[in-house]
């Protein structure tokens, strides 16, 4: 019987962060395409520090079921079509993206399935975050000419794209949050951050941020949650807009669960200054989809953006490369490539 590798949860963290031991590299039969559905060969997945709420026990009201041991896990993929029903429009050899990512081979409903074609120059590009900035900026900040924009967890997946977007959209002065000195030079070397504040450092979050953005914050777009987003309330200018798409701190904390991100905000800058906060998902604003990836292209071809990414080689170290990517080790997103 033909066969396959996949990615399962062997057992749930006790306590700390996950790690390779908590997760089993399987040999299982290849999946067989039900009626409808579409064989497909993944050759590229994307790791997520996601994967730490949906091995938690999940979020209630989230969009995707959270994963119970013995269960595989699942994520952004880019896959080759292998074969596909009559009627779907698909043929084999036809590049795809869909969710069910770590592992070699995926039966999926052609419903599920995006085709690609050569919409980018490079289709590792369509495991960018980038829709989920770009989404953000435009539909939940509304970014003007000239705004002071502040993202935090500029060096993630997320943010590596936000601050360029950011910059493309006519922000005025663009500022970043990362976890370390060299990842921070890198966003302003690299990626055309004016300023990036550091975590952990020395100087207290907030006194750093005063620094870097003097006469406040217009939009924030925030990745983080935490005291990240408790200083950036208290910077925001009058009228500023924050937009929440993530929750690292939580997902990142070595002493929870991954479901859980808490918060302390102070009310008054939010009702004197008439700042407007809220939760942000694209999927509300499928719009956005075909309309990122004609400008993403664009942008790639004109060489004014990049898609910061690391890529992994195999199944064989991708639990390792989760491991890394909840250590904070990589800048941008981290792909597992496989032969």
């Amino acid at each position: 019987m033909p066969t396959h590798r996949e990615i399962r949860l062997r057992i749930r963290p006790e306590r700390g962060l996950p790690a390779p031991e908590h997760f089993a590299l399987v040999q299982t039969a290849l999946p067989v395409p039900a009626p409808g559905e579409v064989l497909v060969r993944n050759r590229w997945f994307a790791v997520s520090a996601a994967v730490r709420t949906l091995i938690g026990g999940g979020l209630k009201g989230a969009p995707f079921p959270s994963v119970e041991p013995g269960d595989p896990l699942f994520g952004a993929a880019v896959g080759e079509v292998v074969s596909a029903p009559d009627g779907s429009g698909l043929r084999p050899g036809d590049l795809v993206s869909h969710w069910h990512g770590w592992r070699e081979y995926a039966a999926v409903p052609a419903a599920g399935l995006t085709p690609l074609g050569d919409s980018l120059p490079d289709p590792v590009a369509h495991l960018s975050q980038g829709r989920t900035a770009y989404a953000a900026l435009t539909r939940g900040a509304e970014v003007r000419a000239g705004d002071t924009v502040l993202v935090t967890g500029g060096a993630g997946a997320v943010g590596t794209m936000a601050g360029q977007i950011a910059r493309l959209l006519g922000a005025g002065r663009v500022i970043g949050s990362t976890g370390s000195p060299a990842k921070a030079e890198r966003l302003v070397t690299e990626l055309g951050y004016d300023a990036a504040v550091v975590r952990g450092a020395p100087a207290p979050f907030p006194a750093q941020l005063a620094e870097a953005a003097p006469e406040g914050v217009d939009v924030l777009l925030d990745t983080v949650g935490g005291e990240q987003l408790s200083a950036a309330v208290a910077a925001a200018r009058p009228g500023a807009r924050a937009v929440l798409v993530g929750a690292l701190s939580g997902q990142l904390d070595p002493e929870g669960t991954g479901a859980t991100a808490r918060v302390e905000l102070d009310s008054y800058p939010l009702v004197l200054k008439r700042i407007s906060l809220s939760g942000f998902s694209p999927l509300d604003h499928p719009e956005t989809e075909a309309e990122w990836r004609g400008r993403f292209g664009d942008w790639l071809r004109a060489g004014e953006i990049t898609f910061p990414h690391v890529r992994v080689a195999g199944m064989d170290r991708a639990a390792e490369a989760l491991r890394e990517v909840m250590e904070g080790r990589h800048l941008g997103t981290v792909v597992v490539e496989l032969p």
